[in-house]
């Protein structure tokens, strides 16, 4: 699945065009290298998100096409 798409089901980002811009922003960065919002997601990335100051890590526990409001939190674990 496209970086910008699970971004959205994950719920991290709220909007697509939001986590697209991100990306082109090199504000997301998987496995230590700043990636494009075309990259493939894959279970067992290290996703790194910087929103200004803060900066917020997170591994990828699944991939899915549609996960629920309640569900959208098991598709991460946070990292500190």
């Amino acid at each position: 699945m496209r970086l910008d798409k699970w971004l959205k089901v994950s719920r991290l980002i709220k909007r697509r065009t939001v986590a697209n811009e991100a990306c082109d922003n090199q504000r997301v960065s998987a496995n230590g290298r700043p990636v494009k919002a075309s990259y493939e997601v894959k279970e067992g990335d290290v996703l790194e998100l910087r929103f200004g100051e803060r900066i917020v890590k997170v591994q990828v526990l699944t991939v899915a096409d549609h996960v629920g409001k309640a569900d959208a939190g098991a598709m991460y674990r946070e990292l500190l």
